[in-house]
């Protein structure tokens, strides 16, 4: 099933949607349905190893964790 990325035309919230045939799906914060589908980008699998290898591992707080720096845990 694809995943679909939506901007609500009403509230502004921008969100994924699992669509399933001719269901039409609605904002999760407003419940509206006048939603505009986004551009969605999708990932390619590889190996775990080469993506650590060429990303080295930044200071706390700098990997992006919306929780705050020290949240994620990465040693």
């Amino acid at each position: 099933m694809p995943i679909f990325e939506y901007l609500c035309q009403a509230c502004g919230h921008r969100f994924e949607s699992i669509v399933q045939g001719s269901k039409v799906p609605e904002c999760p914060t407003c419940k509206n349905t006048q939603l505009e589908k986004q551009l969605s980008a999708f990932a390619v699998g590889g190996r775990a190893d080469s993506f650590a290898s060429e990303m080295p591992a930044g200071p706390c707080g700098t990997c992006g964790d919306p929780r705050g720096p020290g949240a994620c845990a990465i040693d």
